[in-house]
């Protein structure tokens, strides 16, 4: 299984479409804080739940020189799905064959109702302006967690 990021290594890099099947690279990133997300499937109630939190506080952390990005498994129209269904302000990007999870330590064995699969971790990333990793965190909860993010930020 890949390993974990850890902070001041260089993040690597992506090139994945959005919802709408343009491609979006970490570099159109750079000279900005970004905030990359894992999750698992588009829809399911934690993964609703998490991007809301963003969505609910992308103008506090864009004003802060923060941007959000998600990625998941799901092809572009369940990407597309989602982002209208809930209002969401920021890319969606499809991983379909997750080596973008892989390279950023998101892909594992987790439980899912009491059964070991392997897929991807709820994890989150900081990026730093100059493209190294302020933090990283692996399987965390969709609740609260976006807050926690936001103080560890000091926003």
């Amino acid at each position: 299984m890949p390993s974990s990021l850890t902070a001041g290594q260089v993040a690597p890099g992506f090139n994945l479409p959005d919802a709408s099947g343009q491609e979006i690279s970490l570099a159109d990133f750079a000279g900005r804080q970004v905030i990359v997300y894992f999750y698992p499937k588009a829809a399911t109630p934690g993964c609703t739940t998490e991007a809301c939190d963003f969505r609910d506080s992308l103008s506090a952390l864009q004003a802060a020189g923060v941007d959000v990005v998600g990625i998941s498994t799901d092809p572009a129209d369940a990407l597309a799905n989602f982002s209208n269904e809930f209002d969401l302000n920021f890319p969606l990007l499809s991983d379909a064959n997750h080596q973008v999870a892989e390279a950023w330590g998101a892909w594992g064995e987790k439980l899912v109702n009491n059964e070991t699969v392997i897929g991807t971790l709820r994890s989150t990333v900081v990026v730093n302006a100059d493209g190294t990793v302020r933090s990283a965190e692996y399987n965390v909860s969709a609740d609260g967690h976006v807050a926690r993010l936001r103080a560890d930020l000091g926003l």
